[in-house]
């Protein structure tokens, strides 16, 4: 059944995109899959504004709203990488597949969130109640986080599983009594008064982060693509910081989806933090001591205990430091 699950994941994956199954990587051309998120508004922007191929690479950038599928189609050969959390990636690497993280894009500052009843105080008030999260995500890696910091586990709290929308559907409509979900739900749920946010991402700084994970075999033979990848991906952060408003437009209307409007872009990217050349220098360290490292090593630990590893993952093997110092 796995196998079969796979061959059809892949199979789907390749309708989607359009592309020859198994293509080959070609030499001045990166083809990236991610879902619709804030944190992956400059490379749209870079996009947009020519900078990718300014600095020598065309970037197609396709929005597959489930990491399983455009997985597949990087096991498959139509994607040469993707952009998700570190944690999230992890799950897909294999013998068979190689990736590494050449960059990190983004960390989520308030973006996600627990949503509760108005009289739960801490975590410790949910023990035995009803958690709606999308289990397998970052919600869940992200949960585990918050309980083992309160001494508790999953055991503690029974879990449902739910895409983080209908999981915040599900608790503004009452159907469940706490939610893990994120922007934009997280305002509904401050405004609309029928719950409040527990806890949000600013209390969990570098836990959240969106890298861009590209095939060892790319990486291998087009060095100078991933190059110009990450130089034109810098300059569209830099752009962000000098033109916040006309960056938000071009954004908003490159990722589309719930994030169009340019206020509703706006209003998502105060939960993220952007990450430039500085804070990737700071972020990657060196793969055996940074925190990259440090969260590589800890969502093996979380993930590995849950067996939803396919393999045990040293950081050293998955971090790609050379890239990041790009001007």
């Amino acid at each position: 059944m796995k196998t079969f699950r796979n061959c059809l994941m892949t199979a789907v994956a390749a309708g989607l995109l359009g592309l020859g199954l198994a293509a080959p990587a070609n030499a001045g051309a990166i083809r990236l899959g991610m879902t619709t998120w804030v944190g992956y508004g400059p490379l749209f922007l870079a996009r947009d504004l020519g900078y990718f191929k300014e600095a020598g690479v065309d970037v197609d950038l396709k929005i597959i709203e489930e990491s399983a599928l455009y997985m597949a189609a990087v096991a498959g050969g139509d994607l040469d990488g993707a952009a998700s959390t570190v944690d999230e990636l992890m799950k897909y690497r294999s013998d068979e597949l190689c990736f590494k993280y050449v960059v990190a894009l983004d960390d989520s500052h308030g973006g996600d969130g627990v949503v509760t009843q108005p009289d739960v105080k801490s975590l410790k008030d949910l023990k035995g109640q009803q958690v709606a999260l999308n289990e397998g995500s970052i919600s869940e890696f992200w949960f585990n986080v918050l309980l083992k910091k309160e001494g508790m586990t999953e055991d503690d709290v029974t879990i449902t599983n739910m895409t983080a929308d209908d999981a915040a559907t599900a608790f503004i409509a009452g159907q469940v009594p706490a939610a893990v979900t994120w922007e934009p739900h997280l305002t509904e749920v401050r405004k609309g008064g029928k719950g409040k946010v527990l806890i949000d991402s600013t209390t969990t700084p570098g836990l959240i982060v969106d890298v861009i994970a590209l095939k060892c075999d790319l990486i291998e033979k087009h060095p100078e693509d991933v190059k110009a990848l990450i130089k034109g991906y810098y300059k569209a952060v830099d752009y962000i910081k000098t033109n916040p408003d006309k960056a938000y437009e071009i954004m908003a209307k490159g990722i589309g989806g719930y994030l169009e409007k340019p206020e509703d872009f706006a209003a998502g990217a105060k939960g993220v933090r952007y990450y430039d050349r500085a804070r990737n220098l700071e972020f990657f360290g060196t793969p055996e001591k940074s925190e990259a490292a440090d969260l590589v090593n800890f969502a093996q630990d979380i993930w590995g205990k849950a067996g939803k590893l396919k393999m045990t993952i040293d950081s050293k093997t998955i971090l790609d430091t050379d890239f990041i110092k790009e001007q």
